[in-house]
């Protein structure tokens, strides 16, 4: 197991090589620093096990792994794949091996990495290769920028983080709202893909109409296309007056479609007939309406996949799929973790009207090295528990763990220093976030929207909540 610098650069562009073929690998190394404009600092590891000792004293921009000799990482090549991208923080992962079948790539893209190349590799051709990587997935330090001549924005219209790949995101933001195309937004549960759609709008010319979003998932599929394009008096049992749905109510703006992958092929074909007429019909009548909106959609499954299972119209995504935006998950942007819980704790400490005085050593090192497969909400939901739980003072790694209450911190933490009755006297957070939507729901008489304008979340997470809580109630 070896590991050795073979080259330096006074930039701070850095490229870590793992190859069991040293040689190989050295001499790809040489041809990748002549292609590229300014010399990477290289770095070589012969395995997995030597690339984590070189990644736990650097952080490199990218790392291009040899399939075959990452295999101490994981039982198979995709669980190797996927731990490497955990302990390489965010870098760029360009994974390569003899040969690239459909199926080893896919398999690769799925367990994080950023491309897959088939060797041998050209040099040239693979340093223009992370020149475009690192434009699309923001990382301007591949391209051999220093730190200073990035604009780093800490937050950008509802998101918080300065990391590179929120960087891009901010950047893609600014240039996608000014259109009237649809974007498709993808991304884990729990990366803000709704924030991405109020930014969205927020951003661009229609930002002074309304904003209506109707989750797909949370509407019973017999009621979903009255939800969305309205219904007749008199269309079936119940409809007593004429009513617009969420297209018609958006005119002059922004529809978005949240959970887009949870709608019915049957009204999947009228959404895309409404997509290219730009027309709808209520149910229950042969009139046609023409109505102006930006479609928004977002999804946290694969898209291609659902075609391939004939869940979502080919047709459909191609219509949708004109702008693309992906949200990247909170394990891949480790440096945003502290930035986001001290956004956090100062937001609920003003809404508690209690005083913290942020986090102690032991429970950020806790928090950073947690994997948080619920994102950013899973991290807000923690601190929005430690604010109610506890007084104030410095949240600590003790503090943690009694609110941690589903183990979502990487590290066990002793909690004896709690005290019994604090955990007596505390009702579960699902429990109060339901009493505060509810009681907002019923000031604003039954208006979701309202009530989410006031409580500053989206109506889908209303609904979405609604929804979980009836099915907890269910199975009792």
């Amino acid at each position: 197991m070896t590991s050795a610098t073979i080259g330096d650069a006074t930039l701070s562009g850095q490229v870590l090589l793992i190859d069991s073929d040293l040689d190989g690998a050295r001499h790809l190394g040489a041809a990748l620093a002549e292609a590229m404009l300014v010399a990477p600092v290289l770095s070589v590891a012969d395995c997995g096990r030597a690339a984590g000792d070189l990644l736990r004293k650097a952080r490199p921009d990218v790392v291009l792994a040899d399939l075959g000799s990452i295999g101490d990482l994981g039982a198979t090549p995709e669980d190797a794949v996927a731990r490497l991208v955990r302990i390489s923080e965010g870098a760029l992962i360009i994974v390569m091996a003899d040969g690239a079948s459909v199926s080893s790539t896919l398999a690769a893209m799925r367990a994080g990495a950023h491309d897959y190349v088939a060797k041998p590799v050209n040099g040239p051709a693979l340093a223009n290769r992370i020149g475009e990587l690192a434009q699309r997935h923001g990382r301007p330090r591949c391209l051999g920028a220093e730190a200073g001549q990035a604009s780093h924005i800490a937050d950008y219209a509802g998101f918080v983080g300065a990391s590179s790949a929120m960087q891009f995101l901010y950047e893609q933001i600014g240039r996608v709202a000014s259109s009237s195309a649809p974007v498709f937004i993808t991304g884990e549960s729990g990366t803000g893909k709704d924030v991405c759609a109020e930014a969205l709008h927020a951003k661009g010319p229609r930002a002074d109409r309304r904003f209506v979003a109707i989750n797909c998932a949370a509407i019973p599929r017999d009621l979903m296309e009255s939800e969305l394009f309205g219904v007749a008096r008199g269309a079936f049992t119940g409809a007593t007056e004429d009513r617009k749905g969420a297209a018609e109510l958006a005119d002059g703006g922004t529809l978005f479609l949240d959970e887009i992958g949870e709608m019915d092929l049957s009204l999947q074909s009228k959404l895309l007939r409404f997509l290219q007429t730009g027309t709808i019909s209520r149910v229950g009548e042969t009139a046609v309406r023409k109505v102006d909106v930006r479609v928004i959609c977002a999804t946290n499954r694969n898209p291609m996949q659902m075609i391939a299972q004939r869940q979502f119209r080919e047709d459909l995504f191609y219509r949708l799929h004109v702008l693309p935006i992906h949200l990247p998950p909170l394990r891949q942007r480790p440096s945003d973790i502290m930035v986001l819980a001290r956004h956090f704790l100062d937001c609920y400490s003003l809404e508690e009207r209690k005083r913290f005085a942020g986090f102690a050593a032991d429970a950020a090192q806790h928090l950073t090295a947690a994997d948080w497969p619920g994102n950013v909400r899973q991290l807000q939901n923690l601190v929005r528990r430690l604010v109610v739980m506890f007084d104030g003072g410095e949240i600590s790694a003790a503090m943690l763990g009694a609110a941690d209450i589903e183990a979502q911190v990487a590290a066990p933490i002793a909690v004896e220093t709690v005290r019994p009755e604090t955990r007596r006297l505390v009702l579960p957070m699902w429990q109060q976030e339901q009493r505060i939507i509810e009681d907002a729901v019923a000031a604003f008489g039954g208006n979701i929207s309202l009530a989410a304008a006031a409580l500053e979340i989206s109506p889908s997470t209303i609904y979405r909540k609604r929804q979980s809580w009836s099915e907890m109630a269910a199975t009792g």
